[in-house]
């Protein structure tokens, strides 16, 4: 496997393999974050592709056992229904991953989903707890995403008005055309200020996905995340990969 740190993406023959490239680096960015700034901060994505990386996340290590009681975490987006839904982004995390690891329940930062304010809520959170004195946009250490076939990303979908927020880090999604179709999202303005930001991405339903985002089309959200400041890696099976390999 390619040095995926060195060039910004990796190529693994297996969903299994691009799932264990992802906590690998997420252990290696967690220790280069603790050593620089003693904390990590990182924001968790919802749907499937990650709960492999999760499961593997949680699974006893020395090292990341040291890291998870200074990790702050995040959700890139949630769906509008009630804690504890099983819907929830952060239910299939709590189930896969937070549950098993000593992070410390005070720096698991959820979403209100359910309430009127909650993106409002939220992002006075993010500041809070991740901004620092002059910087007008919070830098995450790392904000983990997935991928559609249709190209959206965290609940940033095509077309969506929320795709062209230029102010606010933290906007309501309503009329997804996902169920449910009230959503809370992280803004491109919030996730390109990160200092990370890795796509993994599997399966050959998101081959034309996968190869809009790396391209950087702009009529697809996921090819408009661009870090002003910070690495873009994006992380694949060959199934993925297999439209930007022939092209």
């Amino acid at each position: 496997m390619r040095d995926f740190r060195g060039d910004g993406f990796g190529e693994f023959e297996t969903p299994a393999a691009a799932a264990a490239g992802a906590a690998r680096l997420f252990g290696a960015l967690a220790g280069e974050a603790l050593r620089q700034r003693g904390r990590f901060v990182v924001a968790l994505a919802g749907g499937a592709s990650f709960l492999p990386c999760y499961r593997i996340l949680s699974e006893p290590a020395p090292p990341l056992a040291e890291t998870w009681p200074r990790t702050h975490v995040f959700f890139g987006d949630e769906r509008c229904v009630p804690d504890g839904h099983p819907d929830r982004n952060d239910a299939a995390a709590e189930q896969a991953l937070l549950r098993h690891v000593p992070v410390r329940p005070a720096n698991v930062h959820r979403v209100s989903a359910t309430s009127e304010d909650a993106a409002e809520r939220y992002e006075a959170e993010i500041r809070l707890v991740a901004g620092h004195p002059g910087e007008p946009v919070p830098s995450f250490d790392l904000i983990l995403l997935g991928l559609g076939p249709d190209g959206h990303t965290a609940s940033l979908f095509p077309g969506h008005p929320a795709v062209e927020e230029t102010r606010r880090l933290v906007v309501r999604v309503d009329g997804a055309p996902k169920r449910p179709s009230s959503r809370i999202s992280f803004t491109l303005p919030l996730i390109n200020a990160s200092r990370c930001v890795v796509f993994l991405v599997t399966g050959a339903d998101k081959a034309e996905a996968y190869f809009a985002a790396r391209a950087g089309q702009q009529n697809v959200p996921a090819g408009r995340v661009n870090p002003l400041f910070g690495q873009l890696l994006f992380l694949a099976d060959r199934d993925a990969a297999s439209v930007w390999r022939s092209a």
